[in-house]
């Protein structure tokens, strides 16, 4: 009976079945560009707000003037951010367009002096000899995989994701309206200044806090630092808010 050990699954392209490891595989906190667009803006819309609701109570007694002039902020605001992710994420993906077709040209002109540069990025990785050699021949026996290499390990450029300038502006502008109904809410909903103050210093509070919680937890930062930092940056400058308008408004 051939009591021999049964022979591994065959390797694809040279790299084994399985990676040596735990099974779950390598634990890497990773941030998407949604989510980095609704962090940006719920922050936004959380403190801007708040803060501007706080120091107007501290200078009027009615709540119809907050509520004006606090709708007003998260309008404007909103289109701001969704208008600056969308103008932001448009030049990403030009600048990147240009430079590959830069790139590309260059391969065509300059092919031996890309080569060398392939080399010189091989190099700093530890290749010598024929091993490098052979590496930098295998990277522009292919002109698109070679100007996908110089992307990365030159220019350190990523390809945008398609639509990107539009998701990003309603993902932004839409996490800044949500955030900033919620301190302005109170006002909306009671009649007297200081008890809808109260209620949205609370709401916000918890806001912040929750926010700061996830934040934290998805960038991999300890989670209670980073909720009680976001809590401290929007009750300060709700805190200063409230003073100077009621210095002015005294």
């Amino acid at each position: 009976m051939d009591s021999a050990a049964p022979a591994p699954a065959p390797y694809r392209e040279g790299l084994p079945p399985q990676p040596p490891g735990p099974p779950e595989g390598e634990q890497h906190v990773t941030v998407s560009e949604t989510a980095r667009d609704l962090v940006i803006g719920m922050a936004d819309g959380l403190t801007l707000p708040f803060a501007l609701a706080a120091g107007l109570s501290g200078a009027v007694t009615a709540n119809p003037p907050i509520v004006t002039a606090g709708l007003t902020v998260i309008a404007a605001g909103g289109v701001a951010l969704g208008l600056g992710g969308y103008l932001a994420a448009r030049t990403d993906a030009q600048h990147y367009a240009a430079e590959r077709r830069r790139e590309e040209q260059e391969t065509h002109d300059y092919p031996e002096r890309e080569k060398w540069e392939v080399s010189a990025i091989l190099h700093r990785y530890g290749l010598r000899g024929e091993t490098l050699q052979r590496a930098t021949e295998a990277v522009a026996s292919d002109r698109r995989r070679w100007v996908d290499f110089m992307m990365r390990f030159e220019l350190e450029l990523a390809e945008p994701v398609p639509g990107r300038a539009a998701s990003s502006a309603v993902t932004t502008a839409g996490a800044y309206v949500a955030g900033g109904l919620i301190p302005i809410a109170p006002y909306m909903l009671l009649n007297e200044t200081m008890p809808a103050l109260a209620w949205s210093a609370a709401l916000t509070g918890i806001a912040l806090f929750g926010f700061g919680w996830l934040k934290a937890r998805v960038t991999g930062l300890p989670a209670l630092r980073g909720a009680v930092q976001r809590l401290a940056v929007g009750g300060v400058a709700a805190a200063l808010a409230f003073v100077v308008a009621g210095l002015v408004g005294g």
